[in-house]
C-alpha cells in the first residue's frame, strides 16, 4: 500500500522473544521488524501466539528471553503505560472498557481532557472523528448498553484520539460494514503516509491484501514467513497458518426444505435502554434451511436472538417453534424443545469458573446417567466429555482444566460441542466465527452445513457478508430494528448487502 516509503530502519524490532506459560511455548524465538510507513498484518490460528506477541510489545507481558528496540533503541516495556509513552497504542480484541461509565467518559480516560468538564471538552473532537472514520456511536450511552460492535468503536476511538504513531489493531473490523472497513482503512492509510506504522492483527486474508505491505505468519508460536503482501495470496497465506490447503468456498448441500420450525410474527423487543429495538418483525425458517440475517452491530439483531432464546422479554409479537407458542418462556423450556443457542459473545456461551466437563453438561446434567438419585455421576460425565472434546476438536489437556483456560476458538468449540451435540431442531448462531482464524472459521461452517443436512432450521446471525451469501439460502438484512430487505442467497452480492445494512438501499 505504502511500500515506497518504507524505510531502512525499523521502528520496532522485537529479537529473538520467548514467551513461555504452563505447558506451554507460546512465542518461541520470535523475530518481528516493523517499519515507518507500513501496514505489517500479523496472521496465525488462534493459540499461533500473535495476541501474546502484541501484548508483549504493549507491556502486558514481560518476555523470558529476547529484546524490544524502538527506532534502535532498546527499550523495557514493563506495563501499558510505558508503552504509551513509546507512541504505542493497542486495540484490544476482548474490550478494555469500563461498563458502568459511558462510551465518552472511557475515551476521556485515555485523552488530557479538563478537570472540570472533561467529557464536554472532547465532544466535538470526537464527534468530528466519529464522522470522518464512520465509527458511529452513542457517546452518552453506557458501555453496558452497546453492542459488541459499538464497543469496539470506542475502543477503535480511543486509540485514535491518543494519536499513537506505532497502532495495533486486533482484529479490528470483525464487526463493521463494508462501509465501516472501507472509512477505517481510509484512516489507516492517511496515518502510514504521516510515516507512522498499523500492526493489523486479523484472520480476514481479503483485507490483508488489501491494506497492508508487509506479513508475518505465526504458526505454533513460530515465524513460519515473512512476505510483500503484493508477492503472496490468499490460498499461500492460509496454507501457511494452517499447515494445508484451506477450503474458502463451502459448496452448500443439497437439502429439501421441510416444514417451518421458527416462525416469528411482528416481534416487538426493547433495547437495554427501554428503547423500541426489534420493531415488527416476522420471518419463517423451515427444516434444511439457512436463514442469514446481516446488519450492522446495533440494529435489534441481537435483541431478536435474545428474544428467540428466552434471554429477552418480547413487547408483543410471537415466538413459534414446532408450533408450540414460546413467547416470553424460559430459556430451559425453549432449549428443551431442541433450540441451540450460540451467542454472539462467547462469554455469555459458558461458565468460566467450571471446568470444561462441567460447561459441556450443563443442558443436560439433570438427566441420567449424568445424575442419579440427584448425584452427579462424575465418570459418566468425564466419559461424556472426552467423546466431545474428541468429536469437537476441542485442545486440552484434560477435560478437568478450567474452562476459561482455553483459547478463543477452543471456547467457540466447546460451545458449539455442548449445544449441538443432542437434537438440534432450531440453532440460532450469532457471529458464529467471529474473532475466529481460517481453520476454525472453516470447521465451524461445515458444522453448520451438516446440522442443516440433518434437517436443523438454522438463524445465522453474520456481518461477515460472504458468509452470509455462502452458507444461507435466503438473506434478510436489519436496519434500524426492521427487516428492510430479503433476498435469495444466489442473487447478492456484497455491495448491495452492504447499501441495505448503512441504509443506503432500503
Amino acid at each position: 500500500m505504502n511500500s515506497g516509503q518504507i524505510l531502512s530502519k525499523p521502528i520496532v524490532e522485537m529479537k529473538n522473544i520467548v514467551k513461555r506459560f504452563p505447558g506451554v511455548v507460546a512465542n518461541d524465538h520470535i523475530n518481528f521488524k516493523v517499519y515507518p510507513g507500513e501496514v505489517h498484518a500479523l496472521l496465525g490460528e488462534n493459540g499461533a501466539g500473535k495476541t501474546t506477541l502484541m501484548n508483549i510489545l504493549y507491556g502486558i507481558y514481560r518476555p523470558d528471553e529476547g529484546e524490544i528496540l524502538i527506532d534502535g533503541r532498546r527499550v523495557e516495556i514493563k506495563s501499558p503505560r510505558d508503552a504509551i509513552k513509546l507512541g504505542i497504542g493497542m486495540v484490544h480484541q476482548h474490550f478494555m472498557l469500563i461498563e458502568t461509565l459511558s462510551a465518552i467518559e472511557n475515551i476521556a480516560l485515555s485523552m488530557e481532557a479538563s478537570f472540570i468538564n472533561p467529557t464536554e471538552s472532547i465532544r466535538s473532537e470526537i464527534e468530528d472523528l466519529m464522522n470522518k472514520y464512520g465509527l458511529k456511536v452513542d457517546l452518552d450511552a453506557k458501555v453496558w448498553q452497546l453492542s459488541t460492535g459499538e464497543k469496539q468503536k470506542v475502543e477503535i476511538l480511543k486509540a485514535i484520539c491518543r494519536g499513537t504513531r506505532i497502532l495495533i489493531l486486533d482484529e479490528p473490523t470483525a464487526v463493521l460494514t463494508p462501509s465501516e472497513v472501507k472509512g477505517l482503512f481510509k484512516f489507516m492509510r492517511k496515518m502510514v503516509k504521516e510515516g507512522k506504522s498499523i500492526i493489523f492483527v486479523t484472520h480476514k486474508l481479503k483485507e490483508v491484501m488489501e491494506v497492508s505491505d508487509r506479513v508475518t505468519v505465526l504458526r505454533k508460536g513460530r515465524v513460519v514467513g515473512v512476505m510483500k503482501t503484493s508477492e503472496t495470496n490468499e490460498n499461500e497465506l492460509a496454507r501457511m497458518m494452517v499447515g494445508r490447503e484451506v477450503l474458502f468456498t463451502i459448496e452448500k448441500p443439497k437439502v429439501e426444505i421441510g416444514r417451518v420450525k421458527l416462525k416469528v410474527e411482528n416481534l416487538r423487543v426493547l433495547g437495554d435502554r427501554g428503547e423500541l429495538a426489534v420493531k415488527d418483525v416476522s420471518f419463517i425458517v423451515r427444516a434444511g434451511e439457512i436463514y442469514g440475517i446481516a446488519g450492522v452491530a446495533g440494529n435489534g439483531q441481537r435483541e431478536l436472538v435474545e428474544a428467540i432464546a428466552g434471554l429477552r422479554k418480547a413487547v408483543s409479537g410471537k415466538i413459534i417453534i414446532n408450533g408450540v407458542d414460546v413467547t416470553n418462556r424460559d430459556p430451559k423450556t425453549i432449549a428443551n424443545l431442541g433450540v441451540a443457542f450460540i451467542p454472539e459473545n462467547r462469554r455469555m456461551g459458558y461458565v468460566p469458573g467450571l471446568n470444561i466437563a462441567e460447561n459441556l453438561i450443563l443442558r443436560c446434567y439433570e438427566q441420567k446417567p449424568f445424575t442419579i438419585k440427584g448425584v452427579l455421576n462424575s465418570r459418566a460425565i468425564r466419559e461424556y466429555a472426552l467423546k466431545l472434546i474428541r468429536e469437537y476438536n476441542i485442545v486440552t489437556p484434560t477435560p478437568e482444566a478450567p474452562a476459561k483456560t482455553l483459547s478463543g476458538g477452543n471456547i467457540q468449540r466447546m460451545i458449539l460441542a455442548r449445544e449441538l451435540s443432542g437434537k438440534c431442531e432450531v440453532i440460532l448462531a450469532a457471529h458464529p466465527t467471529y474473532g475466529l482464524d481460517v481453520k476454525s472459521t472453516e470447521y465451524v461452517r461445515k458444522l453448520l452445513l451438516r446440522q442443516k443436512e440433518r434437517g436443523a432450521a438454522i438463524l445465522l446471525v453474520s456481518e461477515d457478508l460472504d458468509e452470509i451469501i455462502s452458507l444461507s439460502d435466503r438473506i434478510a438484512v436489519m436496519f434500524n430494528g426492521q427487516i428492510v430487505g430479503e433476498i435469495k442467497s444466489d442473487e447478492a452480492d456484497i455491495e448491495m448487502l452492504g447499501e441495505m445494512m448503512a441504509g443506503i438501499k432500503i
